[in-house]
Parts: C-alpha cells; structure tokens; sequence
C-alpha cells in the first residue's frame, strides 16, 4: 500500500517539475513578428478601387 503511495507521489512530483520547466521555457521565448512587405499582391476586399482600376 505504501510503495503504490510512494509512486504515486513521485510522479505526481515529476510531472509538476516537467510543467513548471515547460511553462518557464514558454515565458522566456521572445516572440518576433515579421515586417509587413509593401507589395500589393494581397488586396484588401473591404479597400474601395479607385476609378482607374475598375476594369
């Protein structure tokens, strides 16, 4: 009874050490963000054409 206690408590032990590891690693990746290119390949759907494009 005491050795399954035993077990129980060490990977219950485990498996928070893993989490706490996991989630630190998490709030120390530095997240970046790409820089906007301006070529106009993706149009807005929303965006109104001006009168010389309405072809």
């Amino acid at each position: 009874m005491y050795t399954v206690l035993i077990i129980s408590v060490i990977i219950v032990i485990i498996v928070l050490v893993l989490s706490v590891v996991t989630t630190s690693k998490a709030y120390q990746y530095k997240h970046t963000v790409d820089p906007i290119d301006n070529n106009n390949s993706h149009e807005d759907p929303y965006e109104p054409k001006s009168q010389g494009e309405n072809k």
